[in-house]
């Protein structure tokens, strides 16, 4: 009797480790979670208050109770693309169609999985930019969507997409306007209007070309009608007898042959006459 006794004393504690290595195996994959690269997880704690949103889990391997579960969402940047039809601010209806950065906030999971859940792109990303699409266009004309207004629609589109969505934990990171296209009467008649514009441009920068040079032609006139009159209120009689005197020296030292005569006009200077 006291040896069956010894014998059961000793079989429990193996019974005890066989049945704990056979609900290890059995709940090891309740246990343990191995989170991928780019995500992030958040605990749904069954008997303590649903997912916990005071902690996110990173990318890796984690062990938690096997009566909790992990949700997992992806954390990286994604991309999703809207092409809508809108209206102008005077009614005529505009092609567009954009791109939108976005992601999860990391340390806002819990809050996104709890308020939203996994299908937030249907539920807040898609609608929150289609509004804001909307609610941006229809304050421009077509005329200024087409020309010059692109980037600053595309800015104002990104900043009301941001305020919707970071209320709902989530981040957007850009707003790109792939292509927006007018009704083809539209297009014609801005472009029309747009090259007679710059043709008028162009007119009256040849205008103010042409102002300019004859500016610059009548400044360098007077310029030199200026100097004309320095030039000839400093050319005396003395000064153009002497200047005369000169050349008449310096024909007489040339080399060709030549006559001289001394003639006595009004002047006093030589007259010389050459005979080649």
């Amino acid at each position: 009797m006291a040896e069956q006794e010894i014998n059961f004393k000793r079989v429990i504690p193996i019974g005890i480790i066989v049945l704990a290595i056979i609900l290890l195996i059995v709940f090891w994959s309740r246990m343990t979670v191995n989170i991928p690269a780019g995500h992030g997880g958040v605990i749904f704690r069954t008997f303590s208050g649903g997912v916990d949103t005071s902690l996110t889990f990173g990318e890796g391997f984690h062990f938690i109770a096997p009566w909790n579960k992990m949700e997992v969402q992806e954390t990286r940047q994604q991309e999703i693309a809207e092409d809508m039809n809108v209206l102008s601010s005077n009614g005529l209806e505009i092609y567009v169609d954009i791109s939108a950065w976005y992601q999860p906030s990391f340390l806002e999971l819990g809050y996104l999985q709890r308020y939203i859940g996994d299908n937030y792109v249907q539920r807040v990303v898609i609608p929150a930019i289609r509004s804001s699409v909307r609610s941006v266009i229809g304050r421009y004309t077509p005329e200024q969507i087409y020309s010059s207004k692109r980037n600053v629609i595309q800015d104002e589109i990104y900043e009301e997409s941001r305020k919707l969505l970071v209320e709902k934990h989530i981040q957007l990171n850009q707003i790109l306007i792939r292509s927006i296209v007018l009704p083809p009467t539209i297009k014609t008649a801005i472009e029309s209007k747009l090259q007679q514009e710059q043709q008028s441009l162009e007119y009256e920068f040849k205008l103010e070309k042409a102002r300019k040079e004859a500016e610059k032609q009548k400044i360098e006139a007077a310029g030199k009608a200026r100097a004309n009159e320095i030039l000839n209120a400093s050319l005396t009689n003395n000064i153009l007898r002497d200047k005369g005197i000169e050349a008449t020296l310096t024909l007489a030292n040339s080399q060709n042959s030549k006559i001289i005569i001394i003639g006595n006009n009004e002047d006093g200077l030589p007259l010389i006459i050459g005979d080649k």
